[in-house]
């Protein structure tokens, strides 16, 4: 009995139940440390054995009762691509809440959904071990991808958390503590799953040229914009994997790229996780393609696994085990430097597969993630009010009359945006509507028009096969609404009735003149399963929970620099001289309010003061997201950047400043350092980062601040 119980435990751990011959092993005593385990599972591996793990499809081993696992699982809004799942707002919809503590709960709720499912899985297939692995049903995720949404042309921007680098940290580390579970403690060394920070570094577009791309990018810029959210993220919490992209960096390809993956990653950051390749991103530097075109910067596949495994990179996602295999053959890698591969593959493999007996405590009932926040909330958090002309919003539930118009009224598909699972029902924007509102056939009987418009993820996303008028590839080659929905919208106008515009999209839409006339603008985003719901309720005035814009809205295509240009100046709110259609962190509410009383603690740091609110809704609740900015002193900083935020419903507010925040780059020494103590800082406080009554505060910098290092 002992024996049989150690072999299921074994199986639990390392994902199925194996049929192996039963064996006291000490790697199967989970009395043990993971590090003692590993090193004695290491011992017992072949060469051969150690290398099948270097590649995500893992193998069984049936001797040593090791059954298959795939590395490769998504998890961006929800468990993706592995059948009936909760499909969350995607992540610049996220972003837009300004709200880390959701977003931590949001993925805490997905990580329970997902071991929910791998158990189910185990449950009805005992001899999964004899099976191939397959992708989609492990607990290690590549999940967030905190690249920098630089220019809205990108069309993955949509899995992003935004344009600006503390807002990207701050969402991405809920992310990771939320799916990985760190909170609920399921062992003295165990994780739920396994979060992944991807795409290290400097990436977002072009798509259509990313498996040849060469991001050239200043010292400057690389340390306050591209690097920044990782570097916070891997400080600030445990994660377990990194992920190199697929372009170059600077003329290197970033999964061979030692500045980034040695001297940066593990050297000056002291990363200690696994490194992960996007997938089949090793193939770019060595495949000779006719139809895509590739980086080519290593004469065989050979030489290119060992410059990415002689170095850095654990574990390929994808198929170059023979490759590997003739890198070790040929001395390009040490079997030294396998073994250090391979023992962060099975530490992070044991810690989150979860031992024995600690499942029920991972899916026990939590009151913070069982009663409160649904995705029809997240989605309402999501909603950008930009426009409401003469208080039209909210309209009277169950007596104004809409007649709703638009591509995106009926879609279904559009709410999921990309990387998404299946759910069991999407409420469209027309189901919604209806269930509040009686919606008529004729603008002419109707009180006010309802346009449904935007974009949707077939148009942008990851590397599409679209080229037409505007879009390429999967991203866009012009940011203004697309010309049939503003003629559409000019002849809805001519009605002589208020139109509302809901803009689905993933990312920011440059609006004409029509399309600006509209008496009310309301940014929606990829909302989920239930976007529906929470626009209509919104429009009902139930929910009064408004985002705010996690990227700018430019007025134009024109006001933006050549898309494949990756140096920060004119980007963004933090270096636009120019006034934007709606800068980034705007937002309307219902209701109004101001900022009273502000005052900065020096002591401990934070912003303090209180928020003074009219409230003009039915709703229980009014958002009040507080953003604090530090001004830029030398012509070289940002403008402004956005250190502190606060999204409490409360009349107070207290926001802490991270001294990681306060940093600047130096250009003689090329590091990221502190203040010198006494030095002036100034800080903006309000509610965008164009505010037009900011409340401005100084104060001086002291050594009490560095506790961050």
């Amino acid at each position: 009995m002992k024996n049989g119980l150690i072999i299921i435990v074994l199986a639990v751990l390392l994902g199925g139940v194996s049929t192996a011959t039963a064996q006291n092993f000490p790697f199967q005593d989970t009395s043990l440390t993971v590090d003692e385990r590993v090193e004695d599972l290491l011992s017992r591996l072949t060469l051969d054995e150690k290398l099948s793990m270097m590649e995500h499809r893992n193998p069984a081993i049936p001797s040593l009762g090791l059954p298959a696992y795939s590395w490769w699982n998504e998890a961006l809004h929800g468990v993706g691509r592995n059948g009936l799942a909760t499909v969350w707002p995607m992540p610049i919809a996220l972003a837009a809440t300004f709200s880390p503590a959701s977003v931590h709960v949001m993925f805490q709720k997905v990580a329970r959904e997902a071991c929910e499912k791998y158990w189910q899985a185990r449950h009805a297939d005992t001899c999964l071990s004899l099976r191939e692995p397959t992708d989609y049903t492990g607990m290690t995720f590549f999940t967030p991808n905190i690249n920098i949404f630089r220019d809205p042309r990108w069309g993955r921007g949509m899995e992003t958390y935004g344009e600006d680098p503390y807002l990207t940290a701050v969402m991405g580390q809920a992310c990771v503590r939320g799916l990985q579970n760190q909170d609920l403690n399921i062992s003295r060394e165990g994780l739920v799953a396994a979060a992944c920070l991807k795409h290290l570094a400097v990436h977002s577009g072009p798509e259509g040229l990313r498996h040849e791309f060469d991001a050239q990018v200043s010292q400057r810029d690389l340390w306050t914009t591209y690097l920044p959210a990782f570097e916070y993220i891997i400080h600030n919490s445990n994660v377990q994997q990194v992920m190199c992209g697929y372009n170059r960096l600077n003329g290197e390809p970033c999964c061979t790229n030692e500045h980034l993956l040695v001297d940066i990653l593990r050297n000056k950051w002291r990363y200690d996780g696994l490194i992960v390749t996007d997938c089949w991103a090793l193939n770019d530097c060595w495949e000779r393609d006719t139809v895509i075109p590739r980086h080519k910067t290593h004469a065989s596949a050979a030489l290119t696994a060992g410059a990415a495994f002689g170095s850095e990179v654990d574990l390929e996602c994808g198929s170059g085990l023979e490759a590997l295999r003739t890198a070790v053959d040929s001395g390009y890698i040490s079997e030294a430097k396998v073994n250090e591969h391979v023992r962060r593959i099975l530490r992070t493999r044991m810690r989150t597969m979860m031992p024995l007996g600690k499942k029920d405590e991972a899916m026990k009932p939590h009151p913070a993630l069982d009663d409160w926040l649904t995705p029809e909330e997240m989605a309402a958090m999501s909603l950008v009010l930009l426009k409401n002309e003469n208080d039209l919003l909210p309209l009277h539930k169950g007596m104004t009359k809409i007649y709703l118009a638009g591509p995106n009224a009926t879609d279904t598909l559009m709410p999921l945006g990309n990387y998404n699972g299946t759910p069991a029902h999407t409420v469209s924007i027309r189901e919604g509507l209806s269930m509040l509102f009686p919606l008529v056939d004729n603008p002419y009987k109707a009180d006010v028009i309802v346009y449904a418009g935007g974009l949707n993820p077939q148009l942008e996303g990851e590397e599409l096969p679209v080229d037409m008028p505007g879009f390429y590839k999967g991203d866009r080659t012009r940011i203004e609404l697309p010309d049939d929905q503003c003629k559409e919208l000019k002849k809805l106008r001519r009605k002589h009735k208020p139109v509302v515009l809901l803009l689905c999209s993933g990312s920011a839409i440059a609006l004409d003149k029509t399309a600006q006339g509209c008496k009310a603008i309301m940014a929606c985003w990829y909302g989920g399963e239930d976007m529906g719901t929470a626009i209509a309720k919104t429009l009902a005035g139930e929910y009064d929970d408004f985002g705010r814009l996690p990227v700018t809205f430019y007025k134009s295509t024109a006001q933006l620099p050549d898309f494949s240009d990756y140096d920060m100046q004119g980007r963004t709110y933090r270096y636009m001289t120019e006034e934007p259609l709606y800068p980034f962190g705007y937002g309307l509410n219902y209701g109004k309010c101001h900022l009273e009383d502000v005052t900065y603690n020096a002591e401990s740091m934070t912003v303090e003061g209180r928020i003074v609110t009219d409230r003009k809704s039915p709703a229980e609740y009014m958002s009040n997201i507080v953003q604090v900015y530090l001004a830029g002193d030398d012509p070289q900083d940002p403008l402004k950047q956005l250190v502190g935020i606060a999204s409490d419903y409360g009349e107070y507010f207290s926001i802490h400043l991270d001294p990681f925040w306060l940093r600047r780059y130096n250009e003689t020494t090329g590091e990221m350092e502190l203040p010198k103590p006494g030095t002036p800082l100034h800080l903006l406080v309000g509610l965008s980062s164009n505010d037009k009554n900011f409340i401005e505060l100084t104060f001086e910098y002291s050594e009490q601040s560095k506790h961050y290092e």
